[in-house]
Order: C-alpha cells, then structure tokens, then sequence
C-alpha cells in the first residue's frame, strides 16, 4: 500500500495506492550508488546530458497572476488563469500542468541516456539493458515484420483450451509467467507482522477503470466503445469479423459479470483492511475447488505457506463459479483478447494503434499518438525502471539537492510533531501514540542506497515484445522470491526518474525520487516561501498520509493495528466528514461532482500538509526580514507556489476519468481545498468573512 502526491506507486501486484490490482514492476537493490552529484564513468563510457536539449523548467511568475480576479473569491483563476488561457494541452498528453512539465523534462533527459547506451558497442549491465529496450523498440520495419508472430505460441495453447480443467491449467501457466490478466498476485509486508512478506491474492480481470463502468448509464457510450475495442482487437488478431464481434459482446458480458462480483475503488481506496483475509491453502481450497489454491502455489513454484490473504474472496469464488458454467469458447475469447491487448503496445503499428484509440483517444481524449520514443521510454520505465534511474541519477541529481531536501524534510518533520502535540480534540494517551509514529518515520531521498541485481535478465537486439515478456516474467519471479522471508527497507516504490513521491504505511516511510525536486516544487537557488509552499508541501503531505484515514490504521512499526481511543477515533471521523462534505460540493464540470470520499485520504494529506509546510516555514525564517519578493509577502508566495504546483488542464474525457476511479481530486480543487482552510490564507491576502476562500467556522475542516 503507498500513498502518493499524484497518482499511485506500484509497490506490488497486490497492493497499490489505497491497493488496487496492478502490475509487477518493483524496485530494489545491490550495489551502493555512485556519488551522484556529478555523471559518473559507465560500462559504455562517461554518461553525459546535454543540458540545451532539454525543455525549460516552470517556475511561478509574479506575471502570471490574472490581477483581474480576487485571490480571495478565485484563488486558482488569479494564480493559475493566465497560464491556463495561454497552454493547450498538447496533443500526446491528456493534461497538461507541472508535473506534466517535469515529466516532459525527464523523459528528454532519458531520452539521451538511452540514445546514448543503445550507441555504444560494449554497453553492459544496466546500460545493455535499456540499450536493448531502446533499439529493439525503435527498430519499427522489424517490429511491424514480426507483427502477431511473437504471441503465436500463446495464442495456440488458448485455441487448445477444451474444458474447465484446461483453462484452470492455463491460467495457472500464464500466471507463473507473470502473465495473469485475471487477478492480482504477489508479496507484500504482512499487515500483522510488517517484517515479514505475506503472498497476497486480489481482485483483477477488468479492462475498464472501475466496476461502475459495466453498470452506470451515463457510461455506457464508453461501455459501448469497448466492446467495439474488444471486437478490433480479436479481429486484428486473426479472428473473422463475425465472429470478432460475436466475441466481443460475450467478452463484454463476462467483464460484467466479474464487475458485478468486484469492489470499487471508493472501498478499496477507503478500507484498505479488504486487502487482509488470512486464509490457509486449504480454507482457499474450499472456497474455489475448481481453481485450487495447493495447486496455484505448486505452478508458481512456492512452497506451501502457513496462510496467505486471499483478499476480496467473493471475487475469487465468483471465478470458480465461471469456471463451471462460463462456455471454454467464452474463456478463450476472453483470454485472446487480454493477451493480445496487453502486448499491443508492443507488436506492429496496428495494434499500437487501436490501443492508442480506445484507451488514450476515446478514453481520455487524447488528440494524437504520442511518438515512439516516448512510448518506448514509458516501457523502459515500467519493466526496467531502476536500471535507467541508476543511469539517471549520475547526470540529473545534483548532491546539494540531496543534502538540501534532508534539511527540508527535518524541518517538516519537527513541524508535524509540534502540531500533533498542540492538538485540542486529542488526548494525551492516543497523542503519545502518534507521536511515537512521527519518531518512526523514515525518509528516502532522491534514489536507493542499493541498486536492484538484474543478473538473470536476458534482453537482445532481437525483439522488442520478446524483451518486455522476460522482464515482465523476471520481475515477477523476483517478486514471488520475496514472499515467506524479511521485507527488504532498502526497496524503492517508484524510479528516481519519476515525478512524484509517496507514503508507504507498512514501512512508515516518505520517498522522494530526484526528478520531482525542480522547480516549481524544489529549486536550492529560490527563496524559503518558494520551496516550503512547493516541495515542503509535498513533504508534509507525504508524512500527513501516515495519519489520513487509512494510513492512520497503522502503527509505528507499520502493522495494521488500532492505536486509537473510541473518543478519538469518532472525533477524527467527524472531522473528516466535513471534509468529504467540502470536496464533494465541488463541481468538475456541469453535473459531474468530485467524489469527496474517494479523495478524502489525498485531501487529508494536502489539508495537513499545507498546514505544516506553513508553521514549517515560519520558524524557518522566524526573526528575518520578509523580502517582499516581486512586491510579494512572504506568506502570499508561499500560497502562490502550492497553487502552482496544482496549475494544470484536462481533456473532458480524461477529466471524467479523473473523478470517477482517481482517488486524487481535479488539480483545481487542489490548488484551494487546503488553503480555503487555513487563517494564515485568509490573513495574507486580507479575506473577509464570506469569501470564496473563506471557509466560516462551521464549515472550516482542522485535523492535524
């Protein structure tokens, strides 16, 4: 489970976010890192980065204030207008703002490393391996040559499927590749005892953002448009239109039918302890006797565990029961079709191309493709993600950045322990038991310590999807290694070349990778307002998921636990409650509301973090002269860079997206949720009572 700034961290197949299904991809470990302040010596040479090649980084602007519009009545539109009048969205993207900029900013400089490896004759280790990915997913004459060749062997064992016991086989076997399209498998700490890697079985199996796609009307066109997609990709595939489209209404049914069995992401995101259902092999047995769970653990390799948390167990003896009475042909379909479509990306331009139409294009409004080398880059990241962050690391992260974030972070953290200790709703027996949470925190800067060991990982210059089905099956591999021994505190959630950051409450840690610390949120040259309403919000908000309302089910260790009095917990429910009560009342477009529970934990972190970067930076310039930068007060700077760091647009479509399965609110409401809290707001830019950014005392949300 992780709690991230923006979108969520893929930690492990079974748990994400606030835990939904995800892939494989996770970080790891080996030799110390180089000093990374300066680009280190390679296998392949010297890495270098070419500083003029890369787009200009997005600071806040005393210009861009719209000063037509009352910072008190529209707080977004006076920060945030101007910039959003005069930046489209570019084509390739679905939203534009910040982190968007950044992201852009990282991939020009991934881009030259990898250009770069793939150059060199005798790249090796890490280098050999993103040379591999990198010229393999370039080389589009040889990837629209092979076309659907390299899925020939899995497309005929699905054709040979003829009964319930063969498709129970197959599944099995496509698992143990790393390939199960069906449900979420994998290690994570155990919530009870979070030293210790437990397996952990989840809900999966859908290729819409959330069950209320298969059911809510006013989805149905999407509902509709996938089903088409379904078609085009059996068809593509070599089945005959006919029968595509035959399929692909049977698919759809059957989608349905797991949707109808699935939670949703509200009440995955809103209790997380649906992840934890302890289970022996033979209860599970019992409860799915025509996928026995002996068996799975047996093809996967895995000896026998005392348990394992066969999470959302509905779902699974809903399978069982599909098994049994869902047609082979239907299975096989079904299967046909998720494995075709999750190796789109990689085959030949047709089926890259359908996957851009449906699920970038008509899904999240997307206006073109966006060119090959990101999207190789995007793979690389995903399947190898930390070799090129070792790569990156050397030429992008200055050390001084580093030693001035840990200076940051202990400023924040001194900061949360004097507001939890100044609380007035909490007492003193569940406060001491918060505060021993804050002494636990641990936080990571920038890159591992260690680097993961990618030994075993065969890639070549033959085939670009034959290199992403090892990583993939190596990753998984790795993964299942980890379950039954000591979780690893050295492991990493994201790539230092991702532009976010995170909270995970089974480690009691703060992760930074280096490519969020830039401007607009980190900048070691900009002023204290600057930095402390940028990135020292972010921090704040990191350390405040600790104690949002799943985040504080867990204890100093990291184990699921209640350290709560009935007082305080029914104090803090009511507390939050306003804030739901806040964010749903904001309107993302006509008739489309923000869901203030789906967000609730990402609002409590923001709330609590703006909060503490605050007194954070008070202290931290406590006896100064304000500078009055650009005309500006220290405190109104402040504000002025956390609304910048939210500035950003969205195509309708993926704004739809947004408010129906993100558990992060619009970037708008972001930007004057926390604040419209906050006295010292009100006071820097002299509201009244009954403004816009004023909320009154009945209304006004106070937690940490």
């Amino acid at each position: 489970m992780t709690r991230s700034i923006l979108k969520p961290a893929t930690l492990s197949v079974a748990l994400l976010s606030a835990l939904a299904v995800s892939g494989c991809q996770q970080p790891q470990q080996t030799a110390p890192v180089a000093d990374t302040g300066k680009a280190a010596a390679a296998s392949a040479g010297a890495l270098t980065l070419d500083e003029s090649k890369l787009p200009p980084v997005n600071r806040f602007q005393v210009s861009d204030l719209d000063t037509t519009k009352n910072a008190c009545t529209d707080f977004g539109g006076y920060v945030n207008g101007k910039w959003q009048a005069a930046n489209d969205i570019p084509g390739d993207r679905s939203s534009w703002g910040a982190f968007d900029m950044l992201d852009e900013r990282s991939i020009a400089v991934q881009r030259q490393l990898a250009e770069e490896a793939a150059a060199a004759p005798s790249a090796a280790g890490v280098e050999k391996i993103v040379s591999d990915f990198w010229a393999t997913g370039m080389d589009a004459a040889k990837i629209n040559a092979q076309g659907i060749a390299p899925l020939k062997d899995r497309l005929a064992a699905i054709d040979a499927l003829s009964d319930k016991a063969s498709v129970a086989t197959y599944l099995r076997n496509s698992a143990a590749k790393g390939e199960n399209v069906l449900f979420g498998f994998g290690s994570s700490p155990d919530f009870k005892d979070s030293t210790m890697n437990l397996a952990y079985a989840s809900q999966g199996g859908l290729g819409l953002p959330d069950r209320g796609y298969y059911f809510d009307k006013d989805k149905k066109d999407k509902l509709d448009a996938y089903q088409a997609h379904i078609a085009k990709v059996l068809e593509l595939s070599g089945v005959p239109a006919a029968d595509a489209a035959t399929q692909g209404k049977a698919v759809t049914a059957f989608e349905t039918r797991l949707a109808k069995a699935s939670k949703s992401r509200e009440e995955m995101q809103r209790d997380v302890s649906i992840y934890y259902n302890p289970v022996t092999l033979a209860e599970a047995d019992k409860l799915t006797p025509d996928f026995p769970w002996t068996t799975f653990f047996q093809s996967q390799g895995l000896a026998a565990p005392a348990k394992f948390s066969l999470a959302m167990p509905a779902f699974h003896q809903e399978v069982n029961r599909m098994l049994g009475d869902v047609p082979v042909d239907t299975w096989k379909a079904y299967l046909r079709f998720h494995t075709v479509d999750e190796a789109s990306p990689y085959l030949s331009d047709a089926f890259a191309q359908e996957n851009y139409e449906f699920y970038n294009k008509t899904m999240r409004g997307q206006k073109e493709q966006k060119e090959r080398g990101k999207r190789v880059l995007k793979t690389i990241d995903g399947n190898v993600g930390e070799a090129l962050g070792q790569m990156y690391v050397k030429v992008a992260f200055p050390a001084e950045s580093k030693a001035r974030m840990e200076s940051l972070v202990q400023n924040l953290r001194a900061a949360l322990k004097a507001r939890i200790e100044k609380l007035d709703w909490m007492s003193p027996e569940t406060k001491a038991k918060a505060i021993a949470k804050w002494d636990a925190f641990t936080p990571k800067i920038g890159y591992p310590d260690k680097w993961r060991d990618w030994t075993g990982l065969a890639t070549s210059r033959d085939s670009y999807i034959a290199n992403v089905l090892a990583a993939t099956e190596f990753n998984y591999k790795w993964d299942l290694g980890k379950i039954g021994k000591p979780v690893d505190r050295t492991e990493w959630g994201m790539s230092p070349q991702t532009v976010n950051a995170y909270y995970n409450p089974m480690q009691n840690e703060v992760v930074f990778p280096a490519a969020i610390l830039q401007p607009p949120f980190f900048d070691p040259k900009a002023d204290d307002a600057a930095n402390y309403g940028g990135i020292g919000a972010v921090i704040g908000h990191e350390m405040t998921h600790g104690y949002d309302d799943q985040g504080s089910r867990f204890g100093p260790t990291g184990n699921f636990e209640n350290w709560w009095t009935a007082a305080d917990a029914k104090g803090f429910a009511s507390r939050t409650d306003k804030l739901v009560n806040q964010f749903s009342a904001y309107q993302a477009a006509p008739g489309l509301m923000v869901n203030g529970k789906l967000t609730l934990g990402e609002n409590i972190a923001d709330l609590g973090g703006l909060a503490t970067a605050y007194d954070a930076m008070k202290k931290a310039t406590a006896g100064t002269p304000d500078p009055m930068t650009d005309g500006l007060s220290r405190d109104q700077h402040f504000f002025m860079n956390w609304a910048t760091v939210w500035r950003s647009k969205y195509t309708p479509d993926f704004l739809k997206v947004i408010v129906n399965s993100n558990e992060h609110a619009p970037a708008d409401f972001r930007a004057i949720g926390a604040p419209s809290n906050l006295p010292a707001f009100a006071a820097a830019f002299k509201c009244k009572p009954g403004d816009a950014m004023v909320r009154g005392a009945n209304k006004q949300v106070v937690i940490w």
